[in-house]
Protein backbone atom coordinates (compact mmCIF):
# COMPACT_ATOMS: atom_id res chain seq x y z
CA UNK A 1 0.00 0.00 0.00
CA UNK A 2 3.08 2.40 0.16
CA UNK A 3 3.47 3.18 -3.14
CA UNK A 4 -0.50 2.27 -4.04
CA UNK A 5 -0.74 5.31 -6.07
CA UNK A 6 2.62 5.35 -7.90
CA UNK A 7 1.42 1.36 -8.65
CA UNK A 8 -1.95 2.48 -10.48
CA UNK A 9 -0.65 5.33 -12.17
CA UNK A 10 2.76 3.22 -13.56
CA UNK A 11 0.13 0.30 -14.32
CA UNK A 12 -2.75 3.20 -16.45
CA UNK A 13 0.44 4.74 -18.65
CA UNK A 14 1.84 0.53 -19.09
CA UNK A 15 -2.02 -0.11 -20.24
CA UNK A 16 -2.48 2.98 -22.83
CA UNK A 17 1.59 2.49 -23.83
CA UNK A 18 0.66 -1.40 -24.35
CA UNK A 19 -2.53 -0.36 -26.83
CA UNK A 20 -0.71 2.26 -28.45
CA UNK A 21 2.22 -0.07 -29.25
CA UNK A 22 -0.12 -2.69 -30.70
CA UNK A 23 -1.78 -0.39 -32.57
CA UNK A 24 1.85 0.42 -34.28
CA UNK A 25 2.56 -2.22 -34.91
CA UNK A 26 -1.02 -3.18 -36.49
CA UNK A 27 -0.42 -0.14 -38.65
CA UNK A 28 3.31 -0.48 -39.70
CA UNK A 29 2.36 -4.53 -40.73
CA UNK A 30 -0.24 -3.24 -42.47
CA UNK A 31 1.49 -1.02 -44.66
CA UNK A 32 4.13 -3.68 -45.18
CA UNK A 33 1.26 -6.37 -46.46
CA UNK A 34 0.10 -3.24 -48.53
CA UNK A 35 3.35 -2.33 -50.29
CA UNK A 36 4.00 -5.93 -50.92
CA UNK A 37 0.69 -6.68 -52.29
CA UNK A 38 0.51 -7.64 -55.63
CA UNK A 39 -1.92 -5.35 -57.91
CA UNK A 40 -3.88 -6.56 -61.07
CA UNK A 41 -6.46 -5.14 -63.16
CA UNK A 42 -9.46 -7.07 -63.54
CA UNK A 43 -9.38 -9.27 -66.82
CA UNK A 44 -8.57 -12.22 -68.26
CA UNK A 45 -5.28 -12.39 -67.99
CA UNK A 46 -6.48 -12.39 -63.95
CA UNK A 47 -7.57 -15.62 -64.40
CA UNK A 48 -4.57 -17.17 -66.12
CA UNK A 49 -2.25 -15.80 -63.31
CA UNK A 50 -4.55 -17.25 -61.12
CA UNK A 51 -4.71 -21.42 -62.41
CA UNK A 52 -1.17 -21.08 -63.07
CA UNK A 53 -0.55 -20.44 -59.24
CA UNK A 54 -0.07 -23.96 -56.95
CA UNK A 55 -3.30 -23.33 -54.88
CA UNK A 56 -5.18 -21.21 -57.70
CA UNK A 57 -5.36 -18.46 -55.72
CA UNK A 58 -2.81 -15.12 -54.76
CA UNK A 59 -2.81 -14.74 -51.17
CA UNK A 60 -2.74 -10.34 -51.20
CA UNK A 61 -4.12 -8.93 -53.79
CA UNK A 62 -5.03 -5.07 -54.76
CA UNK A 63 -7.51 -4.99 -57.51
CA UNK A 64 -10.03 -1.68 -58.96
CA UNK A 65 -13.27 -1.64 -60.21
CA UNK A 66 -16.54 -0.72 -60.74
CA UNK A 67 -19.03 -1.47 -57.38
CA UNK A 68 -21.77 -3.75 -59.06
CA UNK A 69 -24.92 -5.72 -57.81
CA UNK A 70 -24.93 -9.65 -58.60
CA UNK A 71 -28.56 -9.69 -58.29
CA UNK A 72 -31.35 -6.91 -57.30
CA UNK A 73 -29.69 -4.26 -55.46
CA UNK A 74 -30.38 -2.79 -51.43
CA UNK A 75 -32.48 0.57 -51.95
CA UNK A 76 -31.99 3.97 -49.96
CA UNK A 77 -35.25 4.36 -47.51
CA UNK A 78 -35.54 8.18 -48.00
CA UNK A 79 -34.11 7.82 -51.80
CA UNK A 80 -35.28 4.86 -53.54
CA UNK A 81 -33.42 6.41 -56.72
CA UNK A 82 -30.02 5.45 -54.81
CA UNK A 83 -29.00 1.69 -55.21
CA UNK A 84 -26.04 -0.16 -53.31
CA UNK A 85 -24.97 -3.42 -52.08
CA UNK A 86 -24.10 -2.61 -48.76
CA UNK A 87 -26.49 -0.56 -46.47
CA UNK A 88 -26.00 0.67 -42.82
CA UNK A 89 -28.64 2.53 -40.68
CA UNK A 90 -27.98 3.74 -37.63
CA UNK A 91 -30.33 5.61 -34.84
CA UNK A 92 -28.11 7.57 -31.97
CA UNK A 93 -29.83 9.47 -29.13
CA UNK A 94 -28.40 13.02 -28.52
CA UNK A 95 -28.97 13.49 -24.50
CA UNK A 96 -27.40 16.29 -22.05
CA UNK A 97 -25.82 14.71 -19.13
CA UNK A 98 -24.93 15.57 -15.73
CA UNK A 99 -21.32 14.65 -15.09
CA UNK A 100 -19.97 13.53 -11.77
CA UNK A 101 -18.33 17.52 -11.71
CA UNK A 102 -21.87 18.76 -11.69
CA UNK A 103 -21.51 20.07 -15.32
CA UNK A 104 -23.86 19.09 -17.93
CA UNK A 105 -22.17 17.99 -21.38
CA UNK A 106 -23.97 16.34 -24.64
CA UNK A 107 -23.03 13.02 -25.27
CA UNK A 108 -24.74 10.16 -27.83
CA UNK A 109 -25.78 6.85 -27.28
CA UNK A 110 -26.13 4.28 -30.27
CA UNK A 111 -29.01 2.96 -29.58
CA UNK A 112 -29.85 0.74 -32.92
CA UNK A 113 -27.49 -0.25 -35.99
CA UNK A 114 -28.37 -2.35 -39.19
CA UNK A 115 -26.37 -3.56 -41.74
CA UNK A 116 -27.85 -4.91 -44.87
CA UNK A 117 -25.92 -6.22 -47.81
CA UNK A 118 -26.50 -8.56 -50.92
CA UNK A 119 -23.93 -10.05 -53.14
CA UNK A 120 -21.68 -7.39 -55.25
CA UNK A 121 -18.75 -7.79 -57.68
CA UNK A 122 -16.23 -5.28 -58.64
CA UNK A 123 -16.21 -5.12 -62.03
CA UNK A 124 -14.11 -3.94 -65.47
CA UNK A 125 -15.51 -4.15 -68.56
CA UNK A 126 -17.40 -7.25 -69.30
CA UNK A 127 -14.92 -8.49 -65.95
CA UNK A 128 -15.52 -9.30 -62.88
CA UNK A 129 -14.74 -10.69 -58.84
CA UNK A 130 -17.21 -10.61 -56.13
CA UNK A 131 -16.67 -9.62 -53.13
CA UNK A 132 -17.47 -11.98 -49.87
CA UNK A 133 -17.83 -11.05 -46.48
CA UNK A 134 -17.59 -6.61 -47.06
CA UNK A 135 -18.48 -6.20 -43.44
CA UNK A 136 -15.24 -7.97 -42.21
CA UNK A 137 -13.44 -5.18 -43.86
CA UNK A 138 -11.17 -3.11 -41.61
CA UNK A 139 -11.76 -0.17 -43.81
CA UNK A 140 -15.40 -0.25 -45.60
CA UNK A 141 -16.00 3.25 -47.37
CA UNK A 142 -19.65 4.24 -47.47
CA UNK A 143 -21.49 7.18 -48.39
CA UNK A 144 -23.50 8.91 -46.25
CA UNK A 145 -27.41 9.18 -48.11
CA UNK A 146 -29.17 10.44 -45.45
CA UNK A 147 -28.23 11.95 -41.83
CA UNK A 148 -31.81 13.22 -39.91
CA UNK A 149 -32.48 14.66 -36.39
CA UNK A 150 -35.61 14.86 -34.83
CA UNK A 151 -35.53 17.07 -31.76
CA UNK A 152 -37.54 16.00 -28.96
CA UNK A 153 -40.40 18.08 -27.36
CA UNK A 154 -39.53 17.25 -23.44
CA UNK A 155 -43.02 17.96 -21.00
CA UNK A 156 -42.41 19.38 -17.72
CA UNK A 157 -42.30 16.21 -16.00
CA UNK A 158 -39.84 15.10 -18.78
CA UNK A 159 -37.34 18.49 -17.08
CA UNK A 160 -37.92 17.69 -14.00
CA UNK A 161 -37.58 13.59 -14.25
CA UNK A 162 -34.06 14.64 -16.34
CA UNK A 163 -33.10 17.08 -13.57
CA UNK A 164 -33.00 14.28 -10.94
CA UNK A 165 -31.72 11.66 -13.55
CA UNK A 166 -28.90 13.92 -14.76
CA UNK A 167 -30.21 13.08 -17.98
CA UNK A 168 -32.16 15.22 -20.38
CA UNK A 169 -32.81 14.09 -23.96
CA UNK A 170 -31.90 16.71 -26.94
CA UNK A 171 -33.43 14.28 -30.20
CA UNK A 172 -32.98 10.93 -31.99
CA UNK A 173 -30.51 10.92 -35.13
CA UNK A 174 -31.11 8.32 -37.85
CA UNK A 175 -28.15 8.35 -40.39
CA UNK A 176 -28.19 5.84 -43.63
CA UNK A 177 -24.92 4.85 -45.17
CA UNK A 178 -24.90 2.86 -48.46
CA UNK A 179 -21.73 1.40 -50.48
CA UNK A 180 -23.63 2.67 -54.17
CA UNK A 181 -23.19 0.92 -56.79
CA UNK A 182 -20.89 2.49 -59.81
CA UNK A 183 -18.96 3.97 -57.01
CA UNK A 184 -15.23 2.78 -58.04
CA UNK A 185 -13.33 1.64 -54.83
CA UNK A 186 -10.12 -0.15 -54.44
CA UNK A 187 -10.33 -3.74 -52.54
CA UNK A 188 -7.29 -5.84 -51.24
CA UNK A 189 -7.48 -9.27 -50.01
CA UNK A 190 -7.05 -12.88 -51.06
CA UNK A 191 -8.56 -13.79 -54.60
CA UNK A 192 -8.83 -17.64 -55.66
CA UNK A 193 -11.00 -19.39 -58.07
CA UNK A 194 -14.84 -20.25 -56.47
CA UNK A 195 -14.74 -23.81 -55.62
CA UNK A 196 -18.23 -24.42 -57.68
CA UNK A 197 -17.30 -22.49 -60.85
CA UNK A 198 -13.55 -22.47 -61.53
CA UNK A 199 -14.14 -19.50 -64.25
CA UNK A 200 -15.66 -17.25 -61.56
CA UNK A 201 -13.21 -15.51 -59.58
CA UNK A 202 -13.83 -14.62 -55.15
CA UNK A 203 -12.38 -12.04 -53.23
CA UNK A 204 -12.34 -12.72 -49.67
CA UNK A 205 -10.55 -11.70 -46.38
CA UNK A 206 -6.96 -12.88 -46.06
CA UNK A 207 -5.90 -15.02 -43.15
CA UNK A 208 -3.06 -12.56 -41.52
CA UNK A 209 -3.05 -9.11 -43.70
CA UNK A 210 -6.29 -6.83 -43.32
CA UNK A 211 -8.70 -7.03 -45.62
CA UNK A 212 -9.99 -3.12 -47.46
CA UNK A 213 -12.66 -1.91 -49.35
CA UNK A 214 -11.98 1.66 -49.57
CA UNK A 215 -12.41 4.56 -52.46
CA UNK A 216 -8.47 5.45 -52.03
CA UNK A 217 -6.04 4.56 -54.31
CA UNK A 218 -3.37 2.23 -53.07
CA UNK A 219 -0.90 5.51 -52.21
CA UNK A 220 -3.63 7.40 -51.11
CA UNK A 221 -4.32 4.15 -48.08
CA UNK A 222 -0.59 4.14 -47.67
CA UNK A 223 -0.69 7.68 -46.90
CA UNK A 224 -3.40 7.20 -44.44
CA UNK A 225 -1.66 3.94 -42.66
CA UNK A 226 1.80 6.30 -42.43
CA UNK A 227 -0.33 8.89 -40.73
CA UNK A 228 -1.97 6.50 -38.61
CA UNK A 229 1.63 4.87 -37.80
CA UNK A 230 3.26 7.91 -36.86
CA UNK A 231 0.40 9.02 -34.53
CA UNK A 232 0.58 5.95 -32.26
CA UNK A 233 4.45 5.93 -32.45
CA UNK A 234 4.69 9.46 -31.15
CA UNK A 235 1.78 8.32 -28.54
CA UNK A 236 4.29 5.76 -27.27
CA UNK A 237 7.21 7.58 -27.37
CA UNK A 238 4.97 10.13 -24.98
CA UNK A 239 3.72 7.19 -22.99
CA UNK A 240 6.68 5.48 -22.84
CA UNK A 241 8.65 8.56 -21.59
CA UNK A 242 6.05 9.09 -18.86
CA UNK A 243 6.28 5.43 -17.71
CA UNK A 244 10.20 5.79 -16.97
CA UNK A 245 9.37 8.95 -15.33
CA UNK A 246 6.87 7.41 -12.84
CA UNK A 247 8.95 4.12 -12.98
CA UNK A 248 12.49 6.34 -11.97
CA UNK A 249 10.31 8.12 -9.44
CA UNK A 250 9.23 4.49 -7.80
CA UNK A 251 12.80 3.70 -8.36
CA UNK A 252 14.58 6.49 -6.24
CA UNK A 253 11.82 6.22 -3.54
CA UNK A 254 12.47 2.66 -2.70
CA UNK A 255 16.33 3.38 -2.77
CA UNK A 256 15.83 6.76 -0.58
CA UNK A 257 13.34 4.10 1.83
CA UNK A 258 16.12 1.40 1.83
CA UNK A 259 18.67 3.72 2.75
CA UNK A 260 16.62 5.44 5.44
CA UNK A 261 16.07 1.88 6.72
CA UNK A 262 19.70 0.81 6.42
CA UNK A 263 20.75 4.02 8.39
CA UNK A 264 18.03 3.35 11.44
CA UNK A 265 19.16 -0.32 11.45
CA UNK A 266 22.56 0.93 11.67
CA UNK A 267 21.97 3.20 14.12
CA UNK A 268 19.88 0.95 16.35
CA UNK A 269 22.55 -1.55 16.23
CA UNK A 270 24.70 0.84 17.48
CA UNK A 271 23.07 1.64 20.47
CA UNK A 272 22.30 -1.71 21.48
CA UNK A 273 26.04 -2.26 21.47
CA UNK A 274 26.70 1.35 23.14
CA UNK A 275 24.15 0.32 25.80
CA UNK A 276 25.39 -3.28 25.93
CA UNK A 277 29.08 -2.01 26.45
CA UNK A 278 27.71 1.10 29.47
CA UNK A 279 26.07 -2.21 31.00
CA UNK A 280 29.19 -4.22 30.81
CA UNK A 281 31.17 -1.77 32.70
CA UNK A 282 28.60 -1.25 35.25
CA UNK A 283 28.00 -4.48 36.49
CA UNK A 284 28.95 -6.32 39.54
CA UNK A 285 31.58 -8.92 39.21
CA UNK A 286 31.46 -10.46 42.85
CA UNK A 287 28.53 -12.36 42.57
CA UNK A 288 26.40 -14.85 44.46
CA UNK A 289 25.52 -18.37 42.68
CA UNK A 290 21.35 -16.91 42.83
CA UNK A 291 22.84 -13.52 40.97
CA UNK A 292 24.00 -15.03 37.95
CA UNK A 293 21.98 -15.15 35.02
CA UNK A 294 21.40 -19.31 34.44
CA UNK A 295 22.06 -19.04 30.98
CA UNK A 296 25.51 -17.26 30.23
CA UNK A 297 26.57 -17.67 33.96
CA UNK A 298 28.97 -14.48 33.52
CA UNK A 299 25.99 -11.84 33.97
CA UNK A 300 23.67 -10.57 37.12
CA UNK A 301 20.23 -11.32 36.42
CA UNK A 302 18.68 -8.43 35.30
CA UNK A 303 14.82 -8.82 34.00
CA UNK A 304 11.74 -10.52 35.67
CA UNK A 305 9.90 -13.08 32.99
CA UNK A 306 6.05 -12.45 33.05
CA UNK A 307 3.53 -14.56 34.42
CA UNK A 308 5.74 -16.82 36.42
CA UNK A 309 7.96 -14.27 37.81
CA UNK A 310 11.45 -15.69 37.85
CA UNK A 311 14.15 -13.44 37.47
CA UNK A 312 17.05 -15.39 35.66
CA UNK A 313 17.99 -13.89 32.43
CA UNK A 314 20.32 -10.93 31.96
CA UNK A 315 19.73 -8.11 29.42
CA UNK A 316 21.75 -9.40 26.71
CA UNK A 317 20.35 -13.24 27.15
CA UNK A 318 16.99 -11.93 27.31
CA UNK A 319 17.30 -10.34 24.06
CA UNK A 320 17.46 -13.86 22.14
CA UNK A 321 14.66 -15.51 24.39
CA UNK A 322 11.08 -14.55 23.92
CA UNK A 323 9.02 -17.52 24.49
CA UNK A 324 9.54 -19.82 27.29
CA UNK A 325 11.17 -19.13 30.37
CA UNK A 326 14.34 -20.96 30.82
CA UNK A 327 13.59 -22.23 34.52
CA UNK A 328 9.84 -23.06 34.81
CA UNK A 329 9.67 -23.66 30.55
CA UNK A 330 6.30 -21.33 30.94
CA UNK A 331 5.09 -18.86 28.22
CA UNK A 332 6.76 -15.11 28.46
CA UNK A 333 3.92 -12.48 28.01
CA UNK A 334 6.20 -9.54 29.53
CA UNK A 335 9.79 -8.66 30.60
CA UNK A 336 10.81 -6.64 32.84
CA UNK A 337 13.51 -4.76 34.40
CA UNK A 338 14.82 -6.38 38.30
CA UNK A 339 16.90 -5.20 40.45
CA UNK A 340 18.23 -7.83 43.05
CA UNK A 341 19.80 -6.52 46.19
Amino acid sequence: MEYLGEALTLGFDSLIFGICLKQYFHYRNSMKAVKNAEIYDIGENLKLIINDRPEKKIEYVALRGTVGALGKPLYGVHDKSISGVVQKLSVKEHVVARTTAGFWSDQERTMQEIYNTVPFALRQGKHSVEILEPLSAEILDMDVISDEFKPSAPTITDHIWGFFTGVRQRGLQSTEEMLREGVTITALGEISSSPESPEKLILQPPLNTPFYLTTMSVSSLLRKLDERRRIYRYLCLMFGAIGLVIGGIVVRRYWKDREEQRLSEQLRRSLAESRKERRQRVREKDLREDQICVVCRTNPREIILLPCGHVCLCEDCSDGIDTDCPVCRGPIELKNAAYIV
